[in-house]
């Protein structure tokens, strides 16, 4: 609760009806406001449009400075020339280097690295320094991102065969790329889920009951962006070779080249058989270990977040369902993916990553 003198009042009316506060300004006047007038913190931020530890915040600025500390205060700037140039230079070192084992620390925070650098070599810079450098030189030490380099012999030739597909493919071939996404659960909540309002998310419970999988078989046009997809219980090689055959009628008679990767089951003997017996069926494999090059891959990305991801269902026929549908509604618009990458610059950002990997390796070797 907040009490207000008659004078305080006075100036908080002020700053609402004045043309020269700001709108941030406005809105902390309006917060002192209303719990003085007895609203409790949570409806004063649901009125204010902010979080609730900004009410706090605001609130803490008040009874501190009274209606001075509502205005904004000048930025503090950290101006570089302060910190003499070795001291810059071992922060970036250091943000560029994993932390020594013996801090048990996985990564860098500015607040870590100041106090290590105050522990260990007597430095005093400031944490709100370090991350000033860090934005100066786009250092994002608390972000990680992943990779892998695929160790396939044939990985050059590969990749200029399948990216030749999507570039230019042969004339009047068809082009599909064919996946499946496995052990695709049908999730049910076990509360309902709170719809999306106005200042509100949607919200689930974090708890929910498995009621099974299903393996999706997909096959994407990329000439024309349709795609046939069916779900099925198992996925072996009978299961590949029965939606082959399904995903590849609708083109009969013509040249069909298939991208798919290199899973066990795409070569069994039975699907060999059936390639022998099917010359205009052709298989381009990705290389191993690079599944990102086949174009099903992005759709299988796309109907993940847009259909299975959020959803709630209460057996797996019911997301057998919203698979289905999901799938005619794309095809009612069908976007096929534009592929700019040529192949000479695919295996260019390979090399640099590679020679990036082999220098790490290097280092940590000394």
């Amino acid at each position: 609760m907040v009490e207000l003198g008659e004078s305080e009042r006075a100036e908080l009316l002020a700053m609402l009806n004045s043309t020269t506060v700001s709108a941030r300004v406005a809105t902390r006047a309006r917060i002192v406001l209303w719990r003085a007038e007895g609203c409790l913190k949570k409806d004063v931020a649901l009125r204010a449009g902010v979080s609730r530890p900004t009410v706090d915040a605001v609130l803490k600025r008040f009874a501190g400075d009274g209606v001075a500390g509502l205005l904004d205060t000048p930025v503090k700037i950290v101006r570089p020339a302060r910190v003499p140039a070795e001291v810059r230079a071992r922060i970036l070192a250091l943000t560029r280097s994993s932390p020594s084992p013996a801090t048990g620390l996985s990564h860098w925070s500015s607040r870590e690295l100041s106090a290590f650098l105050e522990r260990t070599e007597g430095v005093c810079v400031s944490h709100n320094y370090i991350a000033a450098l860090w934005r100066e030189h786009g250092l994002k030490p608390w972000r990680v991102g992943t990779f892998k380099l695929s160790r396939d012999p044939a990985f050059a030739e590969k990749v200029a065969d399948v990216v030749g597909l999507y570039l230019e493919p042969p004339g009047g071939a068809v082009v599909l790329s064919i996946d499946e996404k496995t052990q695709v659960q049908a999730l049910d909540r076990t509360q309902p889920t709170l719809p999306l309002d106005c200042g509100k998310v949607e919200k689930k419970t974090h708890d929910y009951i498995r009621h099974g999988t299903t393996n999706l078989f997909a096959a994407l046009n990329v000439t024309t962006g349709e795609v046939f997809g069916e779900c099925r219980p198992t996925r072996n090689g009978q299961d590949f070779l029965y939606f082959l055959k399904k995903a590849v009628q609708p083109h009969a008679g013509k040249e069909i080249r298939v991208v798919l990767d290199n899973l066990s089951t795409h070569t069994t003997p039975e699907v060999l058989a059936w390639l022998e017996k099917n010359p205009n069926v052709t298989f381009h494999f990705t290389p191993v270990g690079s599944s990102w090059l086949n174009q099903i891959e992005i759709w299988f990305g796309i109907i993940t977040r847009q259909a299975i991801r959020r959803g709630t269902f209460t057996s797996v026929r019911a997301l057998i369902a919203q698979i289905a549908d999901y799938i005619d509604s794309w095809n009612a618009n069908p976007r096929p993916f534009t592929w700019s990458a040529t192949a000479d610059e695919i295996l260019a950002k390979v090399k640099v990553v590679e020679a990036n990997v082999r220098k790490l390796i290097d280092n940590n070797a000394k």
